[in-house]
């Protein structure tokens, strides 16, 4: 009876502890990892093989429509929402046409508060360190050749 009762103890604890998010939760990155650099470098008139090498295997390749690959990402951090990303390139005749998708969009906000912990506390109208001179210093110089 009372291993009972220290079971049914440990297994509402491990409940309790399990709805409070104490548990570790990895994040979870599936798809492909694109490099930005590499999408740059995609150029119209490119062929299927050039993109292969330098992108890799698309996530998604129809076996319908053998001009079209998918490049999918799907992202999430610690138990929260999902991400998808996607890139999507267009061939016609073995050569690349185009590509779409939000692969590298970030959020604004996100972005916003970002830049806000490199922010310096200048004031605006300090010139000590300006090269340029005020009118009076230029007519103080040329008064005193």
């Amino acid at each position: 009876m009372h291993k009972l009762i220290r079971t049914l103890g440990f297994a509402l604890l491990g409940l309790s502890l399990a709805s409070c998010r104490l548990i570790y939760t990895p994040d979870v990155q599936q798809g492909n990892l694109l490099d930005k650099k590499n999408v740059e470098q995609l150029k119209p008139g490119m062929t299927k093989r050039q993109v292969l090498v330098l992108m890799g295997s698309p996530s998604v390749a129809t076996p319908f429509d053998q001009n079209r690959w998918d490049y999918v990402s799907t992202q999430q951090h610690r138990g929260g929402p999902i991400k998808v990303r996607t890139l999507s390139l267009s061939f016609n005749n073995d050569t690349l046409v185009r590509t779409e998708g939000d692969f590298f969009a970030e959020d604004a906000k996100k972005l916003v508060e970002q830049q806000k912990k490199f922010r310096a506390g200048y004031p605006v109208d300090e010139t000590s360190g300006d090269k340029t001179k005020t009118p009076e210093e230029e007519k103080k110089d040329n008064d005193g050749k």
